[in-house]
């Protein structure tokens, strides 16, 4: 009875100590940060986080990183709003949804030249856009090119054919003649020029940079950036590693990984290596701290009003955590 009894009291005072502690028979918490990554196909949007995957950067940082793939920025802010995703990279035409208070910008990833107008067999100028059918996809980079590239002719909108259609669909739709131009990105810009006969580039982004910067972005949404800012800083930190990396002429390296995600030729992702001016992290850091990155999305901003993207001038700091950049830095 004795022994029954201190067995019992034994047994209360484990249970009590157990309590006390928090109980031991409660899983240990996830420390790891998961995370779902909205990206486009292409070695822009990809070539410092698949860096930063296959490096172990994220690793190191505790981030266990899941990759989505969809067809342009838009988009991916369609799919944050819907909870499919937690981050993801845009470029330069949906910017204009960050500064409409739709997301907000956390990490410049690159300064672009990806972005082109190419003319058909019989389309060698800009002028000769003009009563012909040309192909962009609204809401994005394709469209701003486009606009741009039309207002150096003087022309606009009214003066072509203008054909609506997805990003997939726009090399297809070219391909096949049944359009007289189009204007989208790399890689689907190296594919056409590449693949068809009599192809003229028209514009790139290079041709407006005297007054014009075409930015590459990393985002989340503002209730996100509001309740998650320590898992954006550990992201950005580990992108900063991979950006350094990618940047310091790794590119064919960086290629086997973009190529690896896509399931496309390392061939031609490489050769889209000189679609931008690629950033090391240290640069984005140091040019949050200096202006200069507060400059660039500004010039942006001012770009979109001057084309009616944009309706009202906001303050930079409103949509970009320059503060993120700038701790991820240091």
């Amino acid at each position: 009875m004795k022994k029954r009894l201190f067995a019992l009291l034994m047994a209360l005072v484990m249970i009590l100590s157990m309590t006390a502690c928090g109980g031991n028979d409660e899983p240990a918490a996830d420390e790891t940060i998961k995370l779902n990554i909205g990206y486009m196909p292409n070695y822009g949007s990809l070539w410092s986080v698949t860096t930063a995957i296959e490096k172990g950067y994220f690793e190191e940082a505790g981030i266990e990183v899941t990759l989505w793939e969809f067809a342009d920025g838009p988009t991916i802010i369609n799919a944050m709003e819907s909870g499919t995703i937690d981050m993801g990279y845009i470029g330069h035409g949906a910017h204009k949804l960050c500064i409409q208070g739709k997301a907000k910008i956390f990490a410049l990833s690159h300064i672009s030249n990806g972005d082109a107008v190419i003319g058909g067999p019989g389309v060698a100028t800009l002028e000769d856009l003009a009563g012909k059918t040309v192909g962009y996809t609204a809401g994005t980079s394709s469209e701003d090119i486009l606009k741009n590239a039309l207002a150096k002719a003087g022309l606009t909108m009214d003066d072509i054919v203008a054909m609506e259609m997805g990003a997939e669909n726009l090399t297809t739709a070219m391909l096949s003649g049944s359009l007289d131009a189009c204007a989208c990105w790399s890689p689907n810009s190296l594919k056409i020029m590449e693949e068809m006969e009599g192809a003229t580039k028209l514009a790139d982004n290079v041709m407006f940079s005297d007054n014009s910067v075409s930015l590459a972005s990393w985002i989340v949404l503002d209730g996100y950036a509001a309740e998650h800012g320590d898992n954006i800083l550990a992201f950005t930190k580990a992108l900063y590693k991979a950006m350094d990396y990618a940047a310091d002429a790794n590119y064919e390296e960086v290629a086997g990984y973009v190529a690896a995600q896509t399931k496309t030729d390392e061939t031609g992702v490489y050769a889209q290596r000189g679609d931008a001016d690629w950033l090391t992290g240290a640069e984005v850091a140091a040019g949050a701290a200096d202006g200069t990155v507060e400059a660039y999305y500004l010039t942006q901003q001012k770009n979109f009003i001057a084309s009616g993207a944009v309706t009202e001038e906001v303050p930079v700091a409103d949509y970009v955590m320059l503060d993120n950049m700038i701790e991820a830095g240091k």
